[in-house]
């Protein structure tokens, strides 16, 4: 049978789980705690064990990386489990087909074009980038076979509006929002990542690049609250949440001290151009008002 593992079980690792169980593929699921996905084997394990993820993805076609580690440790926990990713796709001959995000590029002037370099300093960006960078290396130099895709903020699951907006909205409240309301920007629906890694997966001519997951034309905050208050039937009251407090809140909060280095991509244009992939794999992105739709019916779930 064709057998994938999947690492991570967060919306995109079980949107991907779901989308190839649908597929009639074999479907291993490994995260620490062995989360269960419906039509899969769940594996528990730790993902920076080299040997032992080796040993569970023998004999697989694709290894997907759809790990979210805890967003204030991406610097401690990151570079062991990329590299038993790596370890794991030499030693099977799996293509590892990599969840990323756009981080790595840094603030730009203009769209996100795919083959921009990855200038960021940040130092969240520079493990990610460090990440593309050794599996690509590994690639060229034929130890295994690699592929990345690149999504901007998600809807559909762990969503930038599941934090900031919802919440206020289902209660009747004003949503502060620690972003420039009128700003252009990019955002990608879970499910459509997941078709652009399975499509990679199944696509040598594909291996050994970066590619930007389809995603719709770029919107604001504002319309999004809009979107969304609509769908709720709710009053889209929203305003923008100053730096300063932003600032403030990393005081107490690591995981908003995170936050700090990465407020650029929500206080101005943050565009991500995602042509070149909606052309070789033939996916068109899904509509913004379903995708905000998916991302309300997941917090409504986690309610």
């Amino acid at each position: 049978m064709d057998k994938h593992v999947v690492v991570g079980a967060g919306p995109v690792g079980s949107a991907v789980a779901q989308q190839l169980v649908e597929r009639g593929a074999e479907v291993v699921v490994v995260t620490r705690s062995g989360t269960a996905v419906p039509g899969t084997t769940a594996v528990a394990a730790d993902a920076s064990n080299a040997a032992r993820l080796s040993e569970i993805c023998a004999g697989a076609r694709a290894i997907y990386n759809c790990i979210n580690p805890p967003y204030d440790q991406w610097q401690e926990t990151w570079p062991p489990m990329a590299q038993a990713l790596l370890a794991a796709a030499e030693s099977s001959g799996a293509v590892l087909v990599t969840t990323a995000s756009l981080y790595p590029y840094g603030p730009v002037d203009g769209p996100m074009t795919q083959g921009m370099p990855d200038s960021a300093t940040g130092h969240k960006a520079k493990v990610r980038a460090r990440m593309t960078a050794d599996a690509m290396e590994a690639h060229r130099a034929g130890r295994l076979h690699a592929v990345e895709v690149r999504g901007s903020d998600y809807l559909g699951g762990n969503s930038y509006m599941e934090a900031t907006i919802t919440p206020a909205f289902r209660k009747g409240r004003t949503a502060y929002v620690p972003a420039d309301l009128d700003a252009p920007h990019t955002f990608t629906n879970v499910q459509d990542m997941a078709r652009t890694l399975i499509a990679a997966a199944y696509d040598p001519s594909s291996w050994g690049k970066v590619w930007h997951a389809p995603s719709v034309a770029p919107s604001t905050m504002r319309e999004l609250a809009t979107i969304a208050a609509a769908q709720l039937g709710a009053k889209p009251k929203v305003r923008s949440m100053p730096y300063a407090a932003v600032w403030i809140g990393g005081v107490f909060n690591p995981f908003i001290k995170e936050m700090r280095e990465t407020q650029y991509q929500f206080r101005g244009p943050y565009v991500m151009d995602s042509s070149a992939a909606q052309e070789h794999f033939g996916i068109t992105p899904t509509p913004l008002e379903d995708s905000v739709r998916l991302d309300l019916a997941h917090t409504a779930q986690r309610a």
